[in-house]
């Protein structure tokens, strides 16, 4: 599986961004699909996770009710919705692909290349 992460960019506090992350091969409803972040100097967290089914997601408790995690199975494609971002929020963020959830950036199998998100005052 490779993934191709987009649609980060500056945007001021309070304001909103959608993520995209584009996966290759057959077999993408067959994963669970996450998005990590890391900022300068911190280790990469957890934001959010969906089953490949669509039907369950997860969050980050520092997310919750500000993000939203879908996908579109017949395009390959899951989505990172971000509204009242907040400085804290400025990271690089990262889609990954996994076969079982996890919160943990270690058990995630492929990962895409981070798209730079920056929340400005």
């Amino acid at each position: 599986v490779q993934l191709q992460a987009s649609g980060g960019g500056l945007v001021q506090a309070g304001g909103s961004l959608r993520l995209s992350c584009a996966a290759s091969g057959r077999t993408f409803s067959s994963y669970v699909m996450g998005w990590f972040r890391q900022a300068p100097g911190k280790e990469r967290e957890f934001v959010a996770a969906i089953r490949g089914s669509g039907d369950t997601t997860y969050y980050a408790d520092s997310v919750k009710g500000r993000f939203t995690i879908s996908r579109n199975n017949a395009k390959n494609t899951v989505f990172l919705q971000m509204n009242s971002l907040k400085l804290e929020d400025t990271a690089v963020y990262y889609c990954a692909a996994s076969l079982g959830f996890s919160q943990v950036a270690g058990l995630y199998d492929y990962w895409g290349q981070g798209t730079q998100v920056t929340v400005s005052s």
